[in-house]
């Protein structure tokens, strides 16, 4: 029952990352000018905390451009989503405003930039991979040499997906070390308190014992 309710899970998530990666790339093609309410739209779709993990997407730069042309797309955006431009949609305008935000803060730092091509090369290294090892099978099984990641559009799609799928993986990592650091710091202000309290009660012991001795 369990590893049924897995794989419907997988499933429905594969077909979230279609759906998702479908649409957007439709109101790409639709409006090659980018108006305030298709980006709100798109940066609070369904699913959009996870698929806002992608930097790289939420600004809709590609992972090589020049800082200077994410610098001019972040600009851009956070001026069409800015909820002072938007102020009958304020409070989604300003989530919007904060995923751009949060983007261009981790592309605008070279360290951080620098994990997530990182994540992106990963990504392309996993698919090359796995296009090698269904090549790989379709000659030892003596079918043609031929896979749907063939096309450029359909291996832009898998590499879109696998991306996404190794930046939550590097959020959940983030968000479990974070929660045993928050621990840690927990459990030493508690042995302080305790060392404290002990130390408070052996101060007051021993002036009870001096004036008792007297």
């Amino acid at each position: 029952m369990s590893a049924h309710s897995s794989s419907g899970s997988g499933v429905e998530k594969d077909g979230l990352f279609n759906e998702f990666y479908t649409e957007v790339k439709q109101i790409e093609k639709r409006d090659s000018v980018l108006t305030p309410k298709q980006q709100i739209e798109r940066l609070l779709r369904p699913g959009s905390t996870y698929f806002n993990l992608n930097p790289f997407e939420v600004l809709q730069v590609e992972p090589d451009s020049p800082i200077d042309a994410i610098r001019t797309k972040y600009k851009r955006l956070s001026i069409l989503v800015h909820p002072d431009k938007n102020q009958e949609d304020k409070d989604r305008a300003q989530t919007a405003f904060e995923a751009v935000s949060k983007a261009w803060k981790t592309l605008e730092s070279d360290e951080t930039r620098a994990k997530c091509l990182d994540v992106v090369e990963e990504a392309k290294a996993k698919i090359d991979a796995n296009i090698a090892e269904k090549k790989k099978k379709l000659k030892k099984d003596g079918k043609k040499n031929t896979i749907e990641e063939d096309d450029p559009d359909k291996y832009k799609h898998a590499l879109y997906v696998m991306t996404m799928k190794l930046f939550a993986d590097m959020e959940r990592k983030r968000r479990h070390q974070e929660d045993r650091d928050q621990e840690e710091r927990k459990r030493k202000r508690e042995e302080e308190l305790d060392a404290e309290e002990k130390a408070k009660l052996e101060k007051e012991w021993q002036k009870n014992y001096e004036v008792s001795s007297i």
